[in-house]
């Protein structure tokens, strides 16, 4: 990961300075590119978040091979992670690597590694064709995101993702009022709790509606039919001054956990990171800037190392947590920064 980090800095010099610690302090304002909007404080909101909540260590117990795989909207999971729907590469990662390659690559290593990748959308149209391509490329067993359109556009992308074979769609509402989609002419607007059904009674599969940062909004998801919700704030790209998604995630896990998957996204870095989200709530996370990283500095091979650092981190995470599998991992494993 050292050499694939290296490179990764090299290509995407003047994007993204793949800092030590990715916390969004040295990309402030930095968007395009790989930072947060205006301030960035939402980008460091959540890192700072998930730093609040520390790990219970604990060490005398029996647990030696604990199992990080779960099951979610029927997909097994070698362990509980997503990469997360980025595209872009010519404008937010320097451009040094194709989009068809870069999203490719990226399906690939998740399929190869026992995990799921998820497209993305955008302006201009080969971001979401590269995305489709690679979706079907691994026959399927990937998650097109489609941003919140205008009706035409909106339904017309969704019957292409639907023409590349996969069973699970996905729309980022988050994305409204996105600056970049702005600027070239292009609007993406909120949908009212009507649109969202006729959205999901539309799609041939299961839908996730990601961008809920509120208990209103997931409710609202579940009413609608929605299969997961992804509590996330965009990466801090959209509205700064958010909280972090950590500090939100449990209070949404506790209203609608029972009622429909839960996943989140936001400053997850690695395997401990991991655990710590699957505590407050989440059935699984999404994993976003650090996929990007890996991908671009190594395509297939840099993406597929990083999905084995995550499963090592989190393995030995659960060891130290007495943690035997994912069910395991709830609120008593973490302490707040007091230690309580």
């Amino acid at each position: 990961m050292k050499d694939v980090r290296a490179n990764a800095k090299e290509l995407m010099k003047g994007y993204c300075r793949v800092c030590p610690v990715c916390n969004g302090k040295a990309c402030a304002g930095e968007v395009p590119g790989m930072g947060g909007l205006g301030t960035g404080s939402s980008f460091t909101a959540n890192v700072e978040a998930l730093t609040d909540y520390k790990l219970r260590m604990r060490l005398i117990h029996g647990v030696t091979t604990p199992n990080p795989t779960t099951e979610i909207l029927g997909m097994p999971l070698s362990i509980p992670v997503l990469a997360a729907p980025i595209g872009g590469v010519s404008f937010n990662m320097g451009g040094k690597v194709t989009e068809e390659d870069y999203i490719a690559s990226k399906l690939k290593a998740c399929v190869a590694n026992g995990i799921i990748g998820c497209t993305g959308d955008g302006v201009p149209p080969f971001i979401y064709e590269a995305g489709f391509a690679a979706i079907r490329a691994v026959e399927g067993k990937g998650i097109p995101f489609i941003k919140p359109w205008e009706d035409a556009e909106l339904f017309d992308k969704l019957d292409q993702a639907a023409e590349t074979g996969c069973s699970i769609f996905g729309m980022d509402i988050d994305a409204a009022g996105l600056v970049t989609l702005a600027k070239m002419g292009r609007p993406v607007t909120p949908k009212s709790p009507a649109k969202l059904k006729q959205i999901i009674d539309h799609v041939p599969g299961k839908f996730i509606l990601k961008g809920i940062m509120c208990v209103d909004d997931a409710k609202a998801a579940v009413d609608a039919g929605a299969s997961a919700i992804v509590v996330s704030n965009h990466g801090g790209r959209v509205l700064d001054h958010t909280p972090g998604t950590a500090h939100v995630l449990f209070d949404i896990a506790e209203a609608v956990g029972k009622d429909i998957t839960v996943l989140v996204d936001g400053g997850v870095r690695t395997g401990a990171d991991v655990l710590k989200m699957i505590a407050l709530g989440a059935d699984a996370v999404m994993i976003g800037r650090p996929f990007s990283i890996a991908t671009v500095g190594g395509l297939e091979e840099g993406a597929g190392k990083y999905i084995q650092q995550l499963q090592t981190e989190l393995t030995a995470a659960m060891v130290l947590t007495g943690c035997k599998s994912l069910a395991d991992a709830t609120p008593d494993i973490l302490t707040d920064v007091l230690g309580q």
